[in-house]
């Protein structure tokens, strides 16, 4: 009885543990960004906003300029710009990522295009806990294309933030992301 008992507790711990070694599709807990673009009519935020537009993404970070607080926004396709925070924008709780800093966009591989939101920091480089922390940031080309600098890993935003050359490793943290079209409201959390 004891033996089947033991036998029945592994059989149960097994059907609840993955056979692979998939990753969850969202992090929870270090971004929340809501912002109406209707309000800051940013046309470099707007470009990655835009569903009819997808490959464009737009990295977004948050700053302080001549004492005032402000967004900056620049997309894969050369477009830069830098609006100030608001007072509503003020009064909510920001927190861009990681380390200040969140990608957004619509890919190309999908239909209708999925829009994602990834963390800016090398998901393989950036330890939030290391002391001193030290920041890792993509940069991303105009085909859609994360490269970390101290790795040299590539990650294709088109596809889910997935590593397309350079070793193994983890994929892009992603965010769950929403979008009311390119001069409209994006939330991220």
């Amino acid at each position: 009885m004891r033996r089947l008992a033991i036998l029945l507790t592994c059989l149960c711990a097994l059907s609840f543990s993955g056979c692979d070694d998939s990753q969850n599709e969202y992090t929870i807990g270090t971004c929340y960004f809501v912002l109406d673009n209707s309000v800051h009519q940013d046309a470099t935020l707007a470009s990655a906003m835009n569903v009819n537009a997808p490959g464009v993404f737009c990295t977004i970070t948050k700053d302080i300029v001549n004492g005032a607080n402000c967004f900056n926004f620049t997309n894969n396709m050369g477009l830069k710009s830098r609006s100030n925070l608001n007072a509503l924008d003020s009064r909510r709780t920001l927190i861009l990522g990681h380390n200040n800093g969140i990608i957004v966009g619509f890919g190309t591989l999908n239909f209708p295009a999925t829009f994602y939101a990834f963390d800016r920091e090398c998901p393989n480089c950036f330890d939030p806990q290391a002391i001193p922390m030290r920041s890792h940031p993509l940069s991303v080309d105009s085909n859609g294309m994360a490269t970390c600098a101290t790795c040299k890993r590539q990650y294709n935003l088109n596809n889910d933030g997935f590593v397309a050359t350079g070793e193994n490793g983890k994929r892009l943290t992603r965010y769950r992301a929403q979008t009311t079209g390119p001069f409209g409201v994006i939330s991220v959390n």
